[in-house]
């Protein structure tokens, strides 16, 4: 017990509450991401493009408005007031959606982009304000944090599918529904492990943390119908996004320029490199809950020893093995790095995107050994899974706990929202690829085929090269990054599993 009580001693006080947290804030979105497209095609009968649309902008407005939730959490609400009134919006959103009809999807989607957009930043900015720059934990937290997220995930998917399956599409939103209110419910049990640290509205006197929570919630209602009318309009508003991600860089490229400390503009640039190697990673990544999904649905043979699975219990390879191997990656980093291996944020961006496009490269071949229906194995989407997750446990988590590394304080709420924002700009650029592929729908899986081989060979090979080329920057992005104490250390601090 003494062991025990020591161990847990030293995690920071609130990470282990954020962990649940995490979980069951994810159950709602696991559930829409994974199910949207299939529920806008079979339900409610939308064509293959405009739902391929809507799901890319789906994933745009979530992480898009993880910008001005970055902004938001701790200069007009505080981050645990901002993440309680985003998940309240989701519970709405569920409850909106589960109705079934088309109008009601997409006032369900505003309300659900609205909450899910402007609180995620408040939980990584919360677990982050746990620790100090330096702190070695860091990254071992962010990625036990990471697990937990992806066992909401793996829960969400599981009961998605299991109703999927059974046609019971207002159960399953109903679920998601509670899933989000369990995570409001856990954030009040914990509010006072939640508290904000070193925030611009800590600072502020009370009559300005009520003046600017009005503001805060103001926002915050009012971007909903906002977001419904974008949703509706999905090319102006795909324009709108790409306008806005390139602004959004532009000013952090002129802030980072004009930067007084010398150290502190280093680090700033070596960010928007790898900002470029994230986009990317994310681009393709995405095309997995796009596209992706809808191929595995028509061209290849979902049933494995008898068992068939759905769509959305695929994706559950990517769960699985990101709750086991963060905290094994964790251990394995600090046991590489105590050897004298040298594994930093440059490395492991090009080795995730070298892994992620020679996952790709696994699709054709299983194309090229489809059985004579022209439906590939469920083995060679189950590689893709895998390598897609490998390459996703690199880049993710360590891109989350390298803002407290690279960003200056007073810009690490907006460097976080960006960073997020880039995987909204990389929803369009997925939705954009997967809507290059013809309508399929009911037609025999050897007609699109070919196509579909060629689309993911290209992709596989384009990725590779761009991740060598990132390997070959590595030697500059190294002498970027460092810090004001210790000028020559160029790399997160190892990576160390809570014990």
């Amino acid at each position: 017990m003494s062991s025990l009580k020591a161990r847990l001693d030293k995690i920071p006080e609130g990470s282990a509450a954020l962990f649940f947290i995490q979980m069951f804030s994810t159950l709602g979105f696991a559930v829409l991401q994974t199910s949207l497209v299939l529920y806008a095609t079979k339900q409610l009968h939308f064509a293959d493009k405009p739902a391929q649309s809507l799901m890319s902008l789906f994933g745009a407005f979530n992480y898009g408005l993880h910008l001005f939730g970055g902004y938001l959490g701790g200069r007009f609400m505080s981050n645990r007031n901002l993440f309680v009134g985003g998940m309240a919006l989701q519970v709405l959103g569920c409850a909106c959606i589960a109705s079934g009809s088309v109008a009601m999807l997409y006032w369900g989607l505003a309300l659900f982009l609205t909450g899910s957009g402007l609180n995620v930043t408040c939980i990584n900015m919360m677990l982050t304000q746990r620790f100090t720059p330096d702190d070695p934990r860091r990254e071992g937290a962010f990625l036990w944090n990471y697990a937990g997220m992806n066992l909401g995930f793996f829960i969400g998917i599981s009961v998605a599918g299991y109703f999927y399956e059974s046609g019971r599409w207002g159960a399953m939103f109903t679920f998601a529904t509670v899933g989000n209110f369990v995570a409001i419910v856990l954030a009040f049990l914990c509010w006072r492990l939640l508290t904000d640290r070193n925030t611009p509205l800590s600072t502020a006197s009370a009559q300005q943390f009520r003046t600017r929570g009005i503001a805060g919630i103001a926002i915050l209602v009012g971007l909903v119908p906002i977001v419904w009318y974008l949703l509706q309009h999905p090319d102006s508003t795909t324009v709108f996004v790409e306008v806005v991600c390139a602004l959004v860089f532009m000013a952090i490229g002129w802030v980072a320029a004009r930067h007084p400390i010398r150290f502190e503009r280093r680090n700033m640039g070596a960010y928007l490199v790898l900002a470029c190697g994230s986009l990317v990673f994310w681009s393709l990544y995405q095309i997995q809950t796009n596209g992706l999904t809808l191929f595995y649905d028509r061209n290849v043979d979902p049933v494995v020893l008898g068992i068939t699975i759905s769509p959305q219990w695929v994706q559950n390879i990517n769960t699985v093995v990101i709750v086991i191997g963060g905290p094994l990656l964790a251990a394995l980093f600090s046991s590489l790095r105590a050897r004298g291996w040298r594994i930093d944020i440059p490395m492991q961006f090009s080795a995730s995107l070298v892994i992620m496009g020679a996952g790709f490269l696994f699709l054709p071949l299983g194309i090229g050994l489809a059985d004579t229906a022209g439906r590939s194995s469920f083995l060679w989407i189950a590689l893709f899974y895998v390598m897609q997750t490998i390459a996703e446990l690199l880049i993710s988590p360590v891109g989350y706990a390298m803002i407290g590394k690279l960003a200056p304080r007073q810009y690490q709420g907006v460097m976080m929202g960006a960073w997020m924002l880039l995987t909204g700009l990389a929803s369009i650029f997925a939705g954009e690829l997967s809507k290059s592929i013809p309508t399929a729908q009911d037609a025999a899986p050897q007609l699109t085929n070919p196509f579909y081989a060629m689309l993911f060979g290209r992709l596989g090979w384009a990725t590779v090269g761009v991740g060598i080329v990132l390997a070959l920057l590595i030697p500059f992005l190294r002498r970027l990054i460092s810090s004001q104490d210790t000028p020559d250390v160029d790399e997160l601090a190892p990576a160390v599993v809570p014990h």
